[in-house]
């Protein structure tokens, strides 16, 4: 799982090793990273390692590859959880160009070159699924409802990388359509993290749990859609 030393991804990480899962946190900082194992020893969870992995380099995601080939041999889930926001507000005409590609490296093609590079792992596994972690801003349905609860808040870098990330998904979905694979997007809610300075209104808790219920899809769950809390939600 990437970014997942703190905030939803390290909750996710947890309630996964509560299923029996053995789980890598990827963190672009290694020290982070350890710090965040160490946590999840002290309470109790020893199915729990941390690989290095920066998701805007290519040579860290190979690098990040090769150690897991050496240490799992297979890969049955990949959430690409690692996003930056390029802080906000982003009015659609002034938003930096060095903004956009900056958002864009990360949360787009950040995790297309992971979810590429660690496909053949992830072929090995008997029910492999993918999780990109998304969000509501990225919905253009929700965007053109003027009534819709953030219908004010558009932020130009933020909302269309995530927008271009479930574009991603459904192909990479319809790809794999005859295979075992699942591939969704999941928006785990408004939650109170650091990424918004705490003033979500969802629980890291709760947030994750959405995101690890559609990471343990069963053999008959959908693929190529976009859900939250709720169950699936509008482009």
């Amino acid at each position: 799982m990437t970014g997942a030393n703190k905030g939803i991804g390290f909750e996710t990480a947890k309630q996964m090793a509560e299923l029996g899962y053995f789980v890598y946190i990827g963190s672009r900082d290694n020290v982070k990273g350890l710090e965040a194992i160490g946590k999840l020893k002290s309470l109790g969870y020893t199915n729990v390692d941390c690989i290095e992995l920066d998701v805007t380099d290519i040579n860290s995601i190979q690098s990040a590859r090769q150690e897991l080939e050496v240490k799992a041999k297979k890969l049955d889930v990949l959430i690409n959880n690692a996003g930056i926001s390029g802080g906000f507000p982003q009015p659609a005409t002034k938003v930096s160009y060095n903004t956009l590609r900056l958002v864009f490296e990360t949360n787009f093609f950040g995790a297309i070159q992971t979810t590429q590079e660690f496909m053949d792992l992830l072929k090995k596994a008997d029910q492999p699924r993918i999780v990109n972690v998304t969000t509501e801003l990225s919905s253009l349905t929700n965007h053109s409802d003027p009534s819709w609860t953030f219908a004010q808040f558009k932020p130009a870098a933020y909302g269309p990388s995530k927008t271009a990330l479930n574009a991603y998904t459904v192909m990479l979905a319809v790809e794999l359509k005859d295979t075992n694979f699942k591939v969704n997007c999941v928006c785990p809610g408004f939650t109170a993290t650091d990424f918004n300075n705490h003033q979500g209104t969802r629980t890291v808790e709760q947030g994750a749990s959405v995101i690890v219920k559609y990471a343990t899809l069963g053999k008959d769950g959908a693929t190529g859609k976009f859900f939250n809390e709720k169950g699936e939600t509008p482009w």
